[in-house]
């Protein structure tokens, strides 16, 4: 498997996977991660081209993705991240608000029903946390739909991201996570 930025030429891949694991598809089947989202191609191709997107590649196949983005440059924003940029004030991590801090807009990660549980996830989010250190970033923000458990598990349970509060926008509520892009300091 290999790890990389993805290109233009994923797009039919990476769509796929939203396509496959978006929230009409799986919400309906409990326990099962779900995407909100179904960017086309032609999104696809310009994230691509931006660098905010990195692919676990399996021969040629799109095996898994993860979007890391400056929540800045992210064109009409769906209304999730509209509701983090609003709350930039009250969403703190470290006592500091997420506003006065360099920080990069985490996920979706999706990987392939076939690639799942060979931790696939587990190293796209340790990429995505290089990329973001890369990028001068000082921590990495989520956020979770409520109903999502299996996010929630796999993200604040097994990558131990941090609930930073919650809001809902048109309904739907949802929780912000976050974790620290810088290495940590060894303690004594």
């Amino acid at each position: 498997m290999e790890y990389r930025y993805a290109v233009e030429s994923d797009a039919a891949g990476m769509a796929a996977l939203f396509a496959a694991n978006h929230t009409d598809v799986l919400s309906a089947r409990a326990g099962h991660e779900f995407v909100q989202g179904s960017p086309g191609e032609d999104t696809l191709r310009a994230m691509a081209g931006a660098g905010a997107l990195l692919v676990a590649d399996d021969s040629g196949q799109v095996a898994g993705l993860l979007m890391l983005a400056d929540p800045q440059g992210v064109p009409s924003p769906p209304p999730p991240v509209a509701g983090i940029l609003d709350r930039q004030e009250t969403l703190l991590w470290d006592e500091r608000p997420l506003s006065t801090l360099r920080w990069l807009l985490y996920g979706p990660v999706i990987v392939d029903a076939a690639h799942r549980g060979r931790g696939v996830a587990r190293t796209l989010f340790g990429k995505a946390l290089e990329a973001a250190r890369d990028r001068h970033a000082e921590v990495v923000v989520a956020f979770i739909e409520a109903g999502n458990r299996h996010s929630w598990h796999a993200h604040v349970g097994g990558f131990g991201m941090r609930p930073l509060g919650d809001f809902t926008v048109d309904g739907r509520t949802y929780d912000v996570v976050a974790t620290g892009a810088r290495p940590q300091a060894a303690t004594r």
